[in-house]
């Protein structure tokens, strides 16, 4: 069927209670308009308000984006972050045990002592300092004085780093007297904190 404009002269002549029998071209315009206008309302009353709600959730779209792809990264591993956890755990629970109670920290000095004595040292001083709490612990202080030689005190060092509990050293001062080498240093062992036994 061939569109005839001429046909849309008659537009001004035609009434409105005979639509049906209006010419199919006529029709057409006149639904042509009325969709124009349903469309342009509808974007005046309907989309116009959702346009900066619109912009608002494309500019998140990046930080969204980057956001799924961190989780779908931990979600793929997920399985080797829960080994993963696992392992810390066992190492957490291990170090723990490694800690002395206050039942055995007077047993440490023996240990300390005996490890000294066994390398050939000579103690000054083994005392007790006040302890220091930390966050998630408590460290304490032992200030030691001991007397010998570079190879006895490294045997010494050494021996206190293979026991059971965790003692590091810490200040190391070495002067020279009249009697030999003389080893000033401070161990610190550790208990934990109330953070921590939870």
């Amino acid at each position: 069927m061939k569109f005839d404009f001429a046909k849309l002269k008659e537009m001004n002549e035609l009434d409105f209670e005979q639509v049906a029998f209006w010419p199919f071209e006529v029709k057409t315009v006149v639904a042509l308009v009325e969709a124009i206008i349903v469309g342009v309302l509808c974007y005046y009353l309907v989309v116009s308000d959702k346009l900066p709600v619109l912009d608002q959730e494309q500019a998140k779209e990046p930080e969204l984006r980057s956001t799924y792809q961190v989780k779908y990264g931990i979600a793929v591993n997920l399985s080797a972050y829960e080994e993963q956890l696992a392992r810390i755990q066992d190492d957490f629970s291990s170090m723990l045990r490694s800690l002395p109670t206050s039942d055995e920290t007077p047993g440490l000095l023996d240990d300390i002592t005996y490890v000294g004595t066994s390398a050939g040292l000579t103690f000054k001083l083994l005392d007790w300092q006040p302890e220091v709490a930390k966050e998630f612990y408590t460290e304490l202080p032992i200030q030691m004085e001991v007397q010998g030689s570079y190879h006895q005190f490294g045997e010494f060092v050494s021996s206190v780093a293979a026991l059971p509990r965790i003692v590091t050293m810490h200040d190391f001062d070495i002067n020279q007297t009249n009697e030999g080498l003389n080893l000033k240093v401070k161990a610190k062992t550790y208990r934990t904190g109330t953070l921590v036994e939870r």
